[in-house]
């Protein structure tokens, strides 16, 4: 195996390249494609190119494009709102309101960053502690003059609602974040006297209350833009001109008010204790909760408008892949573009209500979906989308196994969840045990969980039973359902292969070094963006095997998962690059002090790409694919081998903080775009994915002191869910452990997770690490190096000396296992072989089969 040779990475020239136009391209249609129109009366949308708008509002000019912290990108350029109107062909008649707002922005800025500076001795001189705690808030703006306005020639403006939002904390349910501010919601009132009509746009990473919405009646459009990346402005021109019909879906409820979450009053800082979650709403999360309760919504998961309309016909319902012991079903629908003027995309979604036998269940859960491409007016197509009887299988806690209860399963197809009808029923004779697991991650104190009336389910369900008579039925055995046992692996006494005759050899002081991250590049104890091999990377792998005779490179590690977060800029000096202070790497060194720049400039310019929840409204798999394909590209260009992302946690409840990191309230839908992006990350060469946080990282307060409690079916069906489908269906490089504790047990030291659920049970096949400064920076609890090694999280990262010590400690006393220690490093080392520090690499993906086959779709 040929090693690479080590290159400076990025370009001594500061022009604009061809990679970057390209994939400016291909960020520009998946922001396009995700955005969710909400409302249109009278049609207001599309507006002609070249007509005149009024705009305002924060997110005109200062327009979001993904959240702060760790998934921040310092890309080269980032198209506005304002700008991408005006390069569309839009007279903008508020150029002077907006000028005003820039000038008033940046100086709320520096007001900002001056706060953050001062608070430094009280945090220990921790710039990420009191720069995450201590949010922007974005300022409203100056009043509107009315009569100026009414004459400006205009009848449409366009106002942005903007927010933003990042790790290490939570949004709150107070005016000016999750409630509009008096002073945004007088603004908008001058608006509703200037112009006939507002285009209202929501550029935030989360979900505000709209009922504020409902006030103004000429508030016509609704556009859910949330954080578009860095071609959002382009994008948000080319869907309100027509240029591309909305196709996106939400991939969230949106309430009618925050209260209406079953967690509204408990999570994270409401109830005034962030070190103890209880997950007391158990499955019924997101729609779950909506559907099987009657809670009336503002917007259901999966809606949204389009300028034409479409109608969905189910041809079929069959089972097949009977005779593998795996069955699925297969539905067969007809999409027809039922509009005359405008084409567009339909998405196809299909929900199962299980039958209300011993074990409680959610109304409707969903069970697969598919995007068709761009149909014509009047064109049709067909779709077979298939999908797993085993998604619909619920865990029996008694049995500490994967049933599917005997009964009638109805089958629902739409686009949305609210406006599916019944298309035909599964009939499955007895119960059936899918897969026969053994318990992980206990309970170990009381947890009293929500749970509907039996008595209102049995109607609901009595009521659909009836719709579905006289509709195709497919009626299956559990005879002819194969049941899979969980063989739990044991400490095996030698280990294979090329990695296994490597760590056989290494000596026992190796072996601890390559436990960990590599201190001596440069990233000691920082957060997040400290490599120095890769200026910006958040940091390397071991080296300590790099000498003869296995020559072992290290990997670097980029941040995500909005794109690839380096160092825009750094400097080289007599062959050497100059290490950089640590806020070079924040908002594009906007906290920085200014240095006299020596030797030669190398530039890395990244794409910024929309955030995860704008990538999950466009429910298109394939193009998130293509997505990952040109992150993955641009990895192998700048040298990184594991990308940190994606995120992939629950939306358990709108105001945590890192929400628009991660896709969507619903596993399936998290774990497809994940498997997505992951299959077009790892489609490059020895380039591969990082899916995290793994697992229950569902709030940001307190996020390395909090304990998730929760049940163990909540845990398995919504919060391990998505993880699970990810690594069957695309069998992603790494996973990284989460910061808090599951059941009183730190994520990185839960054997139970690490081992038993993701190798034993899943087939996990990559390496596992932790989450940034994990083993030391934990409030709560104990979480160790060591502890990792022996639950099979095979890197701690960042690395620091006191990790090793730790683990030469415990080896000594033998509460270590040399053989535990052998294992992680063998996982860590078979990626090193597979990656793209080799000439010879390949697609990750080619040793596995039967990849990306959760979902089918054939069109």
């Amino acid at each position: 195996m040929q090693l690479k040779k080590k290159t400076f990475t990025g370009t001594t020239s500061n022009e604009v390249t061809a990679r970057e136009t390209e994939n400016r391209k291909i960020a520009r249609q998946a922001a396009a494609e995700g955005f969710v129109l909400l409302k249109n009366e009278d049609h207001i949308l599309p507006i002609k190119n070249g007509a005149k708008l009024g705009l305002y509002g924060a997110g005109a000019v200062k327009t979001i494009k993904g959240g702060t912290g760790s998934g921040d990108v310092n890309e080269r350029e980032c198209i506005n709102i304002c700008q991408g109107l005006k390069n569309a062909g839009y007279e903008i008649t508020s150029d002077a309101w907006l000028e005003a707002y820039a000038s008033l922005y940046e100086e709320t800025r520096l007001k900002w960053r001056d706060e953050i500076l001062g608070k430094l001795p009280a945090y220990n001189n921790n710039f990420f502690e009191a720069y995450s705690t201590t949010p922007f808030f974005m300022p409203c703006g100056n009043p509107v003059d009315v009569e100026k306005a009414v004459l400006d020639g205009a009848d449409t403006a366009i106002y942005v609602l903007s927010r933003i939002a990042g790790e290490n904390a939570d949004r709150h349910d107070t005016e000016g974040d999750y409630y509009i501010s008096a002073e945004e919601k007088a603004l908008i009132g001058q608006l509703s006297k200037a112009y006939d009509s507002l285009v209202l746009v929501i550029n935030t990473g989360g979900l505000v209350d709209l009922a504020f919405a409902e006030e103004f009646d000429n508030i016509k459009a609704v556009l859910q833009f949330v954080q578009a990346g860095q071609e959002g402005g382009n994008a948000f021109a080319d869907v309100i001109s027509g240029k591309v019909t909305p196709s996106g879906k939400l991939a969230d409820t949106w309430a009618l008010d925050y209260k209406n979450y079953p967690s509204s009053d408990t999570f994270s800082f409401k109830n005034g204790d962030v070190n103890t979650e209880k997950y007391q709403e158990g499955i019924y999360v997101g729609y779950r909760y909506f559907d099987t309760f009657d809670v009336p919504v503002r917007y259901p998961f999966g809606y949204g408008l389009s300028y034409t309309d479409f109608s969905v016909n189910t041809k079929g319902v069959e089972a097949v892949n009977t005779e593998s012991g795996k069955p699925e079903i297969a539905v067969t629908v007809e999409v027809t573009n039922t509009g005359d003027t405008y084409c567009g995309k339909e998405v196809v979604q299909i929900y199962v209500s299980c039958p209300q036998g011993k074990l409680a269940k959610e109304y409707r859960r969903l069970a697969g979906f598919a995007k068709t491409e761009e149909l014509k007016p009047q064109e049709s197509c067909s779709m077979t989308i298939t999908f797993p009887v085993y998604q619909l299988a619920s865990f029996d806690e008694e049995k500490a196994a994967w049933i599917l209860e005997g009964g009638t399963y109805g089958i629902w197809v739409g686009s949305s969840i609210q406006d599916a009808e019944p298309a035909g029923s599964l009939c499955l004779d007895k119960d059936a045990v899918l897969v026969q697991c053994e318990h992980i991650c206990p309970l170990k104190e009381e947890l009293k969980e929500l749970t509907p009336d039996h008595g209102r389910m049995m109607e609901k369900e009595a009521a659909w039973l009836e719709k579905t008579a006289g509709l195709p039925c497919v009626h299956m055995s559990a005879e002819n359902i194969g049941k899979e046992i969980v063989v739990y692996s044991e400490l095996p006494e030698h280990f294979t292969g090329r990695a296994g005759e490597i760590v056989e050899s290494l000596s026992r002081e190796q072996l601890v070094l390559m436990a960990t991250g590599d201190p001596g590049k440069g990233q000691d104890a920082v957060l997040g963006s400290a490599g120095i091999t890769v200026p910006g990377a958040a940091a390397e792998t071991s080296s300590a095997a790099s000498g003869e005779p296995w020559n072992l490179p290290s990997m670097a590690l980029a941040d995500g998962p909005a794109g690839l977060r380096l160092n825009q800029k750094y400097q080289v000096v007599d062959g050497e690059i100059v290490p950089e202070n640590f806020m070079n790497s924040i908002e594009k060194g906007f906290f920085a002090e200014s240095v006299k720049e020596e030797g030669t400039s190398y530039y890395q310019f990244c794409t910024a790409i929309p955030v995860g929840t704008l990538l999950a409204q466009t429910w298109n798999a394939e193009l998130v694919k293509e997505v990952g394909e040109m992150i993955g590209k641009e990895m192998e260009l700048f040298q990184v081998t594991l990308w940190l992302a994606p995120g992939m946690n629950i939306h358990r409840n709108p105001l945590c903080g890192r929400n628009f990191e991660y896709y969507s309230e619903d596993p399936l839908l998290s774990g497809i775009m994940a498997s997505a992006m992951t299959l077009g990350v790892q489609k490059v060469p020895g380039c591969g994915t990082t899916i995290k946080h793994f697992a229950c990282n569902n709030q940001e307060d307190n996020r390395m002191g909090s304990d998730s409690v929760l049940s163990e079916r909540a845990l398995r069906e919504i919060y391990l869910k998505g993880f699970e489908i990810a690594v069957k269906n695309s069998q992603p490089m790494s996973i990284m452990t989460s910061y808090n504790m599951i059941n009183g047990v730190h994520a990185a030291n839960c054997y139970d997770i690490c081992t038993r659920a993701a190798r034993d049970e899943w087939g996990f096949a990559g390496a596992i690490m932790t989450d940034w400064t994990t083993t030391f920076a934990s409030p709560r609890g104990e979480c160790t190096a060591a502890g990792c090694m022996r639950a099979g999280n095979d890197m701690v990262m960042p690395g620091i000396p006191q990790d090793h010590e730790n683990i030469r400690q415990e080896l000594s006393e033998g509460t270590l296992n040399i053989q535990e220690l052998r294992r992680c490093i063998c996982n860590t080392v078979n990626l090193i072989l597979q990656s793209n520090r080799y000439e010879d690499a390949v697609s990750y993906l080619e040793q596995f089969t039967g990849l990306d086959s959760y979902l089918k779709v054939e069109k």
